[in-house]
């Protein structure tokens, strides 16, 4: 890197992907901030930096203690270690270490007194449980619908809307195979630890949201172009097993169009001004792939210039918009995605979203990773 470089850098200040320091010395505090990056999207670290952005600078000898010391504590303070890359400019005022830590691999990362480390504006630790699964799930070693659902029993099953599952998926009833059902259920991981996982709850029990209330669709329509409590005409709450919400939230988006006759009928209902084709694609895609340890609603909101439908989580791991544009997929439900295949229109193969764009072009799509969230936009003409 240049020096005009690094002072553009140092001009733009400290933020969630940069951050200064006079000096280091103590590898514990190192470990802590290198985790933090680790865990998120990587960042930069400018030693001999000071907090004003002011250059303090680095003597050679301070140079090579520090490469010891980075050395030493991204392998043994760090688990797993990471491999973060050292580079060392010349100013006028001394030299200035910058240490590249990329986005780790292997997450959740955590210092060598077990705590895991996470980056906003600074870093912090990670206390809650959904915050620590979610990382988990960034290296797909826990996934959030196999996870078992507190009070959710083989009671709370809808054993004929299973049976006939079971009747389609394996041509015989559940009750005529040769096993007992909760074993049927531990070997297609709907159940846990004698708990419907949430997989297994929101596909096949009686009542989904009294298990996992915060797991629903909220629906509004808008006779504006943003949010208003003035302007809507229509707000539900979309509740129900998987299949039910899917086919409800489909046709609230759907009647809250514009439909034209085309070549039908006059009495018909019309062609909706977006293709349901494309709808379809976009909220399967959007109950199966959301992520489940985020306790919040998808929410679907019909504007008079656009359709948005916003899903908890942003793409998951490295997947970017230009990547599911192309058909790469990463499950982050694998479960969930396996048994809703045979269940809603959904493919499990990374077609989706080629479809809904061959059906309709006019959609974009944004990854909201600061929000986290992901946020589908059919625009309207």
């Amino acid at each position: 890197m240049e020096p005009v470089e690094l002072l553009t850098m140092i001009c733009r200040g400290e933020d969630s992907r940069r951050q200064f320091k006079k000096n280091v010395t103590n590898a514990d505090g190192l470990a802590a901030d290198m985790v933090a990056f680790s865990n998120g999207d990587g960042g930069q670290m400018l030693i001999g930096v000071n907090d004003d952005a002011s250059i303090a600078g680095l003597s050679g000898e301070d140079i090579r203690r520090i490469n010891q010391l980075v050395s030493n504590t991204s392998s043994e303070h760090i688990k797993p270690a990471i491999n973060p890359v050292t580079e060392n400019i010349m100013t006028d005022k001394g030299l200035v270490m910058l240490i590249n830590i990329p986005a780790g691999i292997n997450k959740p990362y955590q210092d060598k007194n077990g705590v895991f480390w996470v980056k906003n504006a600074d870093k912090r630790r990670a206390t809650s449980r959904e915050e620590i699964q979610r990382m988990f799930q960034q290296s797909n070693l826990v996934h959030a619908d196999v996870m078992p659902v507190s009070g959710a029993t083989i009671a709370d099953l809808d054993l004929d809307f299973f049976n006939a599952f079971c009747e389609k998926r394996f041509g015989r009833l559940f009750d005529k195979q040769d096993m007992p059902l909760n074993k049927i259920l531990e070997n297609m991981k709907l159940i846990k630890e004698g708990s419907l996982t949430v997989g297994g709850t929101l596909l096949f029990a009686k009542s989904p949201q009294f298990l996992l209330p915060a797991f629903i669709v909220k629906a509004g329509a808008f006779d504006a172009n943003e949010l208003s409590t003035d302007n809507y005409h229509d707000s539900r709450n979309i509740e129900g097993k998987m299949t039910d919400v899917f086919h409800q939230t489909v046709s609230f988006i759907v009647s809250n169009l514009h439909h034209r006759q085309g070549e039908q009928g006059f009495n018909s209902i019309g062609i909706p001004e977006i293709p349901s084709e494309s709808i379809v694609e976009i909220v399967s895609n959007a109950l199966i792939h959301r992520d489940y340890f985020i306790s919040a609603p998808i929410r679907v909101f019909v504007f008079r210039d656009r359709v948005e439908i916003i899903s908890p989580g942003h793409l998951p791991n490295n997947l970017t918009v230009d990547n599911i544009k192309a058909g790469n997929s990463n499950a982050r439900n694998p479960t969930l995605a396996s048994h809703a295949s045979h269940i809603l229109p959904y493919r499990g193969i990374g077609s989706g979203i080629i479809t809904a764009l061959e059906k309709y072009p006019a959609i974009d799509f944004v990854d909201d990773r600061d929000g986290n969230l992901f946020k589908v936009i059919l625009k309207r003409f």
